[in-house]
């Protein structure tokens, strides 16, 4: 069985700490520059999608356009029977 040195714990405590602290170093440098990036993306998808919901044509002054909203679901009438209820005292 091998036993582990005191070098060598140290080493491999040395190489976490640098890992830990050179990510965190380079978190700091590239974090904000990959957030604008992101919510740059971010916004332009939002635009697109919002200028595809725009209508481009615009109507001339005075004219008037009514659309109507195609019924698909119909409402059945004959639902079934009601009764008339009185309260007794």
């Amino acid at each position: 069985m091998q036993e582990a040195s005191l070098q060598g714990v140290l080493k491999i405590i040395l190489i976490i700490a640098l890992i830990y602290y050179g990510l965190k170093v380079v978190t700091r440098i590239f974090g904000p520059l990959l957030l604008k990036y992101v919510t740059k993306k971010a916004g332009e998808k939002f635009k697109q999608r919002f200028e595809q919901y725009q209508e481009p044509e615009y109507s001339q002054e005075g004219e008037v356009t009514i659309e109507k909203k195609s019924k698909s679901t119909s409402s059945n009438k004959d639902v079934g029977e009601y009764i008339d209820y009185e309260e007794i005292d």
